[in-house]
């Protein structure tokens, strides 16, 4: 028999029923649960962790939570606060599900964090590295990703992560079939990647790393052509992302001001920083102090030149195993868009964040699961159970290091308590445990003041802690030093609309109501979708006797925010000032109708009903009203005023003695109830 034919039999030999694929499947299967539950147990001091630093911001606001509201979220940009619709379209899917319950929106993190971890062991699987059980394990367990899992607005990281390997999986499939539809299948996953968080605009480069890792060597037609549509994609959602970043979120001013070789210096320092925290994820911190970077100094040129001396070794070494220099290529270039060359704004705060390298991380957890398990397997008798056993004694310690790091995510204070004993100099740390002091007990306002003035030593041109130490100043009734700190959070940040909102309050508590219209107005005009400043205008129009002013504000805030009670009693009180009785009668009855509690509105609504005539209506208003608040002088003698023009003389006489007791000088109340006695 020739080698061919015993070579053909040999491929042709079936396999036993159940020994390489069924097998395969079991793992497959199985490994899934696996990774969620332990990923489960893991986060469960986070599972019920309230919102923290911007959670407010991403998670749908009132005026999205609509179906016209989705429809803003997809086509309007600046609507929210990134433009990433697949992430605020789950925001807002959660929402409908569960309201402002976090539990929810903490699941699902965990559950594609797991999710994705399972897609890292599928990949590596079919890419034949050793150790793909252990590197999902470790990557679904690490401590350095839980900021990017506890933290509700990362939703960004857990939800592009899986869409990102997803579509790596099927492009794999893709470079060994050649199927078109695998590559239309791998460019949709791939843009839903994009449209959830831009750093995902690496994959085409990370797939280019592993096919020279595979082959050796990366062929235009075979490897880089077909990718040339994916990196154009990825390129122009780069580039969209960076302007959002510095025309809605603010990456401009002071902090970002860098000449290129300091951004090389950053990069440099930050890639080994990163490295650093994955071999020895200790002391991890929300927010990590901001290094003085400046290219007079020298030693700050070491970081970059030690990275580019590692990259030359693995070069020099690839001829041996080009695995290395892979995994380091994919850590480094799926970093690139956090590195410092471009603005994020968290750079406002550090050069470096945990949730940076979600998915650069993969390239070194990978890297070294294989050269453990490859390790284990020559040197150790495991053989075999090698991957099973390392993973096991990895788990146990990464997934404890993992529950006390979430620990930190129960709620916004604990984590800004947390960041200020591992990094004292954090002055938005300070700031943002101030804002939380300023909303508790007037007991909270001292320590809310000293968090501020911290925050201001460190950072003195900060305008919104100025406009935090106006708010405590509020609090306390000292209105000429809050519009001081308004006025200079004004001057520090021209288009602060929170701060000009605040001015006008000040402005009205010191009774200059023409300044406080002027503030207002700049409020709205800086913001026009400011529901409380559009409301404290029309208060403040109408304290002026500018009631048709007045109503327009008001209309205004109620379009904005159609759920307040508030709101709609102001609006009913102005229509009822200009004689359009009829409509002020029905926003009376929504105000009713949304705070049944609210006494103020049920009785301008009483009110309103007995001027045009309709006494039972007005009688039944008030009766109801007096049921939340007996103890209102005013509703008594009004309703005693319906009942006697009714003739119900004893019940209006009941009434008005009941306002006489509540106020002895009621004087209006004393002339009502002479003249039934009169009569």
């Amino acid at each position: 028999m020739s080698k061919s034919s015993r070579r053909a039999r040999v491929t042709r030999q079936p396999e036993r029923p159940g020994h390489v694929r069924a097998g395969r499947g079991r793992w497959t299967v199985w490994l899934l649960p696996v990774l969620f539950a332990a990923t489960l147990v893991a986060y469960k001091p986070a599972w019920h962790g309230g919102p923290i630093w911007d959670d407010d911001h991403h998670l749908t606001p009132v005026e999205l939570q609509s179906v016209a509201g989705l429809g803003r979220i997809w086509f309007e940009v600046g609507a929210t606060p990134q433009y990433y619709p697949i992430v605020h379209t789950a925001f807002w899917m959660m929402h409908r599900m569960s309201g402002d319950d976090t539990f929810g929106y903490h699941l699902l993190n965990i559950a594609l964090h797991a999710l994705s971890a399972w897609l890292v062991a599928m990949i590596l699987r079919r890419l034949k590295v050793p150790g793909a059980w252990l590197a999902a394990t470790i990557f679904a367990l690490h401590p350095v990703h839980v900021e990017s899992v506890a933290w509700i607005t990362e939703l960004k990281n857990t939800l592009s992560g899986v869409f990102y390997l997803t579509a790596a999986w099927v492009y794999l499939r893709f470079d060994e079939s050649r199927r078109t539809a695998y590559y239309v299948l791998s460019m949709a996953l791939f843009v839903l990647a994009l449209m959830s968080k831009s750093v995902t605009a690496t994959l085409p480069a990370a797939l280019l790393v592993v096919f020279w890792w595979q082959r050796g060597r990366v062929e235009w037609r075979r490897d880089v052509w077909p990718l040339a549509p994916f990196l154009i994609l990825g390129v122009a959602s780069g580039v969209a992302t960076a302007w959002v970043e510095r025309a809605f979120i603010g990456a401009v001013g002071e902090h970002y001001q860098l000449t290129i070789i300091e951004r090389a210096l950053v990069a440099g320092r930050a890639l080994w920083f990163y490295l650093g925290k994955l071999v020895w994820p200790a002391n991890l911190i929300f927010t990590y102090p901001r290094w003085q970077v400046s290219q007079l100094v020298w030693w700050q040129y070491v970081f970059p030149a030690a990275f580019l001396a590692l990259v030359a070794v693995l070069w020099w070494w690839r001829t041996r195993s080009r695995a290395p220099l892979a995994a380091v290529l994919f850590f480094a270039g799926t970093l690139v868009p956090a590195l410092g060359f471009v603005n994020v704004y968290p750079f406002k705060y550090s050069f470096v964040a945990d949730h940076f390298q979600y998915l650069a991380s993969l390239g070194v957890v990978a890297l070294a699961a294989a050269a453990l398990v490859t390790g284990l397997r020559r040197w150790t008798p495991l053989k075999g159970s090698a991957e099973i056993v390392a993973s096991v004694a990895l788990a146990v310690p990464l997934a404890a290091l993992t529950a006390v790091q979430s620990q930190q995510y129960v709620n916004a204070e604990t984590l800004y308590r947390t960041t200020l004993d591992r990094n004292p100099s954090s002055w938005m740390a300070h700031n943002n445990l101030a804002v939380i002091e300023l909303h508790g007990s007037p007991a909270d306002l001292d320590e809310a003041i000293a968090h501020i003035r911290e925050s201001l030593r460190l950072y003195p041109d900060h305008a919104e802690a100025h406009n935090n130490l106006g708010l405590a100043y509020q609090r306390m009734h000292r209105f000429e030093e809050a519009l001081r700190e308004h006025a200079e959070a004004v001057r520090l940040q021209p288009d602060y609309a929170d701060a000009y909102y605040n001015l006008g309050i000040d402005a009205q508590a010191l009774g200059r109501p023409d300044e406080a219209v002027a503030h207002y107005r700049e409020a709205v005009h800086l913001r026009p979708k400011m529901p409380s400043a559009h409301n404290n205008l029309g208060a403040t129009l109408a304290q002026l006797g500018r009631m048709q002013e007045a109503a327009e504000e008001f209309r205004a805030t109620v379009r904005l925010d159609p759920d307040s009670a508030v709101a709609r009693d102001n609006l009913g009180r102005a229509l009822g000032a200009l004689g359009h009785s009829d409509e002020a009668v029905t926003e009376f009855r929504k105000a009713v109708r949304l705070q049944p509690a609210l006494t103020a509105a049920r009785f301008h609504l009483a009110e309103t009903l007995a001027a045009l005539g309709r006494d039972d209506e007005a009688i039944a208003e008030f009766t109801e009203g007096l049921a939340y608040e007996p103890g209102s002088a005013e509703a008594h003698n009004s309703l005693g005023v319906v009942l006697a023009r009714r003739g119900r003389m004893d019940e209006a006489t009941a009434h008005f003695n009941a306002a006489l007791r509540i106020n002895p000088d009621f004087t209006a109340a004393r002339e009502n109830l002479a003249k039934v006695q009169q009569r």
